[in-house]
């Protein structure tokens, strides 16, 4: 079973040395593991004995196409008024503790390594069961129409129901799991878990439309990030904006995984000057 990594807070003592690993740049930012602490939380209307740390957010200079909530909820607490957006999609996976999760009346149980898509107006609502907080991610994009599709049908899965999908010619060195089909083109957002096993490279710099958010459940490596070479372990979280060159090395012992989002199968947006 992996050992999905997930804060929990309180702060550093006053012994600590305040340096530390977090960038802000015009291409890329890290927020490392150490950053979420109790006094970098937030709450939300009509979530019960919940608090969270917000990661990613559209505003100038940041992330444009999503935000990104690594979610904590007490026993027994949660929301029956879960999305205040309409036109919004979601995606669950939990990292720790068990949650009862209902989409359009449909009843579901996530433990860790769960994963939930929730479709644009679908109506849902969820608490935390079992005697320890649970802790998962929830990533939020509004979902773009496209002519003749439909918004995609809900997902219920796992990390361990979903076989990894090896990149090709690396031996399984280097592999994605792919919650949603890659070719249903009514999904325009996909997040996926990547994972590379010690020793394991992105061998070139990936420059690419898709904007990122990556955020690291287990393991260590060095990141290129545009001109940086940036260690990250557990706990970092990473956005990279559109055409952020990026490449990896994989440090061990054990697998490097992160959860990834992406924005995908649509047009860019034309603002044209009349």
């Amino acid at each position: 079973m992996p050992d999905y990594f997930a804060p929990s807070g309180g702060h550093p003592p006053q012994t600590d040395l305040l340096t530390g690993r977090a960038v802000f740049t015009e291409a890329y930012a890290v927020i490392p593991q150490g950053t979420m602490r109790d006094i970098t939380t937030s709450a939300l209307p009509h979530w019960d004995a919940t608090r969270l740390w917000v990661i990613a957010r559209p505003m100038t200079g940041f992330a444009e196409t999503f935000s990104h909530y690594v979610m904590e909820v007490q026993p027994g607490g949660g929301s029956d008024a879960t999305e205040p957006d309409a036109g919004a999609q979601g995606a669950l996976f939990v990292t720790e503790g068990r949650v009862a999760l209902t989409i359009d009346g449909a009843a579901h149980a996530l433990e860790p390594g769960g994963y939930a898509y929730v479709p644009p107006g679908a109506a849902w609502t969820l608490r935390a069961e079992g005697d320890a907080p649970a802790r998962f991610h929830w990533i939020r994009k509004a979902w773009e129409a496209a002519p003749g599709l439909d918004p995609p049908d809900p997902i219920i899965t796992s990390d361990a129901a979903t076989p990894p999908m090896p990149m090709p010619g690396t031996e399984g060195r280097w592999a994605t799991t792919r919650f949603a089909d890659p070719a249903d083109l009514r999904h325009d957002m996909h997040v996926t878990i990547v994972t590379l096993q010690p020793g394991a490279v992105i061998p070139f710099l990936e420059t690419h439309v898709m904007e990122h958010g990556l955020y690291v459940l287990e393991g260590k490596a060095v990141y290129r990030l545009n001109r940086d070479w940036v260690e990250v372990e557990a706990g970092d979280y990473m956005w990279l904006r559109a055409f952020c060159p990026q490449a990896c090395y994989a440090g061990g012992p054990g697998p490097f995984r992160y959860l990834l989002y992406k924005d995908v199968n649509r047009h860019a947006p034309l603002n044209l000057r009349r």
